[in-house]
């Protein structure tokens, strides 16, 4: 194991977390496909579960493999720890869930996932969880929509499928003087956004998409700045102030202090992620430290790749409107130059002329990109979100979302850019 502490992405990747297996002599980080773990004595054991120390206790709790891939995941993002969860849906709701109980709200960016939105308007109201959607274009908005029982803001650093940046500081800002957290979804621009730079509190990431790279598992993780101040506003934030009767009557915020500024990430840890159980395989971590590896070398490629195929699209006569930060105007473009760092990256949509049928035909006609739900692979991936991702919004709904009858939108991925325009361009021609 290394404790040293690496500041470049590229090294972190491969680094951070791990050295090697003690026993073995193993460099690989091992798949540690075990449920328990046995304890040193009955006093060790007691210990854990007071939490006067850490250590394993039971795999759908914490887990070695895991582990690594949370030391790394945090080290990358700057933040003090990380949480491993079964999918980037596990991760969106655990980060509410974790603040939230029955009669509490969010405010959140109308511009989401479908998924994500979907869970927030329809299974979060049914736990008694409001969420009030708002237009992140004025981060006015925000405050606009709170009240003293507004635990949370939420956004998408790159909103799926608009492509417009959220204004990161701007609602950060207008939150932490009463209390409340931003919290981010990271995944459509790992490493070439630095949420915590800019003020968000937590984020996640669905790390199925460009952490893992390949399209082989299904994961998300949570990550804990360490940065945002839980107990300047406990009638706020009673979740982490209050005696908590799930777990022996703990005050979070009091309870870690020994162990550093981790009250939200240990909270959701040892009684969401112990209680409702989505937990990571270790297969997955696994699969997840190997994606992790070469992001920084994918991200730029996604980046070079998206920017010419959107340049690409804005000067074809099929294309009525290009939704990329690379090519953006205005505002759009001035929230991209100051939160993308790192590239623009390989996501975009485009309005194709003929609406929902010129849609379908052109992600018909596609012969190399591929027709799947998914992004952020390697390889070059197109949908129709209102026929399917967004299918389940309405057409008010879709419309707030960026989301219209004739959007497409692109997973631009590592192939050579000669022949992933060349497929576009086909297809553009077969959809006229």
């Amino acid at each position: 194991m290394t404790d040293k502490n690496y500041t470049n992405p590229a090294t972190i990747a491969l680094h951070t977390g791990w050295r090697k297996d003690e026993t073995t002599n193993s460099v690989a980080v091992p798949i540690h496909m075990t449920s328990s773990y046995q304890f040193d004595s009955a006093d060790h054991a007691a210990n854990l579960f007071a939490l006067s120390e850490l250590g394993n206790i039971y795999s759908r709790i914490m887990n070695p493999t895991n582990a690594v891939l949370e030391a790394r995941v945090a080290a990358l993002e700057g933040g003090v720890a990380a949480l491993c969860v079964a999918s980037g849906q596990a991760a969106s709701a655990y980060s509410i869930q974790n603040l939230c109980t029955h009669g509490d709200n969010i405010v959140a960016s109308s511009h989401l996932y479908g998924g994500t939105y979907n869970q927030f308007k329809n299974v979060l109201s049914d736990m008694g969880i409001e969420v009030r959607f708002v237009d992140p274009a004025d981060p006015q908005n925000f405050l606009n929509a709170t009240d003293e029982k507004t635990r949370a803001y939420y956004g998408e650093v790159l909103p799926n499928p608009s492509f417009e940046v959220f204004p990161i500081a701007e609602v950060a800002d207008l939150g932490r003087p009463l209390g409340i957290p931003l919290i981010v979804d990271n995944t459509a621009a790992p490493l070439i956004c630095k949420p915590f730079d800019h003020g968000a509190a937590v984020l996640i990431h669905s790390t199925t998409k460009y952490i893992g790279g390949h399209g082989t598992s299904i994961g998300g993780i949570i990550v804990d700045s360490g940065k945002f101040d839980w107990e300047a506003h406990p009638k706020r934030q009673p979740k982490l102030n209050s005696p908590d009767p799930s777990y022996n009557g703990v005050i979070w915020t009091e309870a870690v202090k020994p162990m550093g500024p981790i009250a939200y990430i240990l909270k959701a840890r040892t009684t969401i992620l112990r209680d409702l159980g989505a937990a990571m395989s270790p297969f997955n971590a696994f699969m997840f430290i190997q994606g992790l590896e070469t992001l920084h070398l994918r991200m730029k490629e996604h980046s070079l790749n998206g920017q010419k195929v959107a340049e690409f699209l804005v000067n074809h006569p099929m294309v009525e409107r290009v939704s990329y930060p690379g090519v953006a105007t205005g505002l759009p473009k001035e929230r991209a130059d100051k939160y993308l760092s790192g590239g623009h990256g390989g996501l975009q949509g485009f309005e194709i002329k003929g609406g929902i049928e010129a849609g379908k035909r052109f992600v018909n006609s596609l012969e190399m990109l591929y027709h799947v739900a998914n992004i952020g692979d390697s390889r070059s991936l197109a949908i129709h979100p209102a026929s399917t991702t967004h299918s389940q919004l309405n057409e008010q709904e879709l419309l707030a979302a960026g989301v219209s009858s004739g959007f497409v939108r692109l997973s631009i991925g590592i192939e050579h850019i000669d022949d992933i325009i060349a497929d576009i361009d086909q297809a553009l021609a077969k959809a006229s």
